[in-house]
């Protein structure tokens, strides 16, 4: 130890309260922004709850063989439309499905195409949004008017007619929920950038000679995570939502695959005679959005610092 270092240790020894102050900046140091997220979320009680909804719906599709020694697509006429019994803990829908395993089965596909559609929307709208956000200018209206154009239809009426120029399937689906939420993520990135493009470290960066790749890599793109991660959670709810009532409407996932939505539109004329064919996946959906919609909130109050400062 140098005589410096001493004399500091020396006045430290000295005064409490002042080695007490050193010793709380050092923890703030310490804590990066990701971290002190999630301390933050782990605090939500909501957000944690989400997340416990999350992985048992991800646990209940990946074991789900180990959990049913029933096939999803076995059918037993005799026992069709049975209420739920120690054989078949749902009930069985109206072919004699055994509708536990279905909803377990169901839950892959439901989160896989949540996963995959939100995905390619976030990394298309992100990047559309990023070039528009940064150039300005005949490429920022042109990006824009496309933005425009696209949110101009209902979303779901549009993903109809992408399915319908398509053909129904589970990759049309896919890319049909993929475009319609590809101007969300764009216009969202697109004003983030705005704001961003101006600061003086990206000026700073300018001034000596970075090229526009790198900035935006560099510094553009680190900085506009926190509301893309947001929007991001949110839209796996908004795109397992989508991809039910296509479902529903025959243009998603095809017979015998079960999906969700497909299960609702199947039971509905058995609603007073086997209510259970119509509850189960209706409840399984809305758990499913509730816990994404609950960990997106917990992520937004946790990425905004008015929300850590309130």
């Amino acid at each position: 130890m140098d005589k410096k270092d001493k004399n500091e240790a020396e006045q430290l020894t000295a005064n409490p309260a002042k080695a007490s102050m050193a010793k709380d900046a050092e923890e703030i140091e310490a804590i990066s922004p990701w971290k002190d997220t999630l301390r933050q979320l782990r605090r939500n009680k909501f957000a944690i709850a989400g997340m416990g909804i999350i992985v048992f719906f991800i646990l209940l599709g990946l074991v789900a063989p180990l959990l049913t020694s029933y096939g999803y697509e076995d059918q037993d006429l005799v026992n069709r439309l049975m209420p739920p019994s120690a054989e078949h803990w749902l009930g069985t829908d109206h072919l004699g499905r055994d509708i536990f395993t279905r909803i377990a089965y169901g839950a892959r596909v439901s989160l896989q195409v949540g996963f995959f559609a939100v995905t390619g929307a976030l990394v298309f709208g992100s990047l559309l949004g990023i070039i528009a956000g940064y150039f300005g200018r005949w490429v920022d209206m042109l990006i824009s008017r496309i933005f425009d154009i696209l949110l101009a239809f209902p979303s779901i009426l549009l993903a109809i007619a992408i399915v319908a120029i398509l053909g129904a399937s589970l990759q049309n689906a896919l890319i049909a929920i993929a475009v319609i939420n590809i101007p969300i993520f764009g216009r969202l990135v697109r004003s983030k950038v705005i704001s961003l493009r101006e600061e003086e470290f990206i000026m700073a960066a300018r001034a000596q000679g970075m090229k526009n790749g790198r900035i935006i890599f560099h510094h553009i793109l680190p900085n506009s995570t926190a509301p893309i991660i947001v929007q991001a959670t949110l839209g796996f709810g908004t795109a397992i939502l989508e991809a039910a009532a296509l479902g529903f409407l025959g243009l998603g996932v095809q017979p015998p695959t079960p999906e969700w939505g497909q299960m609702l539109a199947d039971s509905r004329d058995f609603i007073q005679l086997a209510p259970w064919t119509l509850i189960v996946p209706g409840v399984s959906i809305m758990l499913v959005v509730l816990g994404f919609n609950l960990i997106g909130d917990g992520l937004r109050d946790a990425l905004d610092p008015k929300m850590k400062n309130s």
